[in-house]
């Protein structure tokens, strides 16, 4: 299915380009995400006259991502978890905490969608964490797991 990108993708295209892509991916994502619009003659002529103005909303949306990547850079963050003795966390940290984490301290939102652990976070210790702001602009910051103590 035939597309039109309304926004710079990481490793499927840039704005205004047509592309080609799986119907699902297309109808379920990129169009109901209005990343997209489907590439018929009215869509490709209409992109064409709002790709300038689609051009600054996304260098806007990149120098916003450079502050908060700069803010964020090698930063660590703690989290409390209950733990086993063999320092195992009860569950995991998803990104939905790391998010709430960093809008408590940084008074920063940042999808849980954009966080991405570089190996699950299933035990006590310092795990990277990726967060994609942009297409062009990733920051990797640190989050620490300690234990949480349970009053008996």
């Amino acid at each position: 299915m035939k597309v039109i990108l309304l926004e710079n993708l990481r490793k499927v295209g840039s704005i205004g380009e047509i592309i080609d892509v799986k119907r699902g991916f297309a109808r379920n994502y990129l169009i109901s995400k209005k990343k997209a619009l489907f590439a018929s003659k009215e869509n490709i002529k209409e992109v064409e006259k709002i790709k300038n103005d689609l051009n600054k909303r996304d260098h806007d949306k990149k120098n916003e991502a450079k502050e908060i990547e700069n803010k964020l850079r090698n930063k660590e963050y703690n989290i409390f978890k209950l733990s086993t003795e063999n320092k195992e966390l009860y569950g995991s940290v998803k990104p939905t905490e790391i998010s709430k984490v960093l809008e408590d301290q940084e008074n920063i939102e940042i999808n849980p969608s954009l966080i991405q652990p570089v190996k699950e976070i299933k035990s006590l210790g310092l795990f990277n964490v990726i967060l994609n702001l942009h297409s062009e602009i990733q920051v990797q910051i640190k989050i620490r797991v300690d234990s949480q103590e349970v009053n008996k």
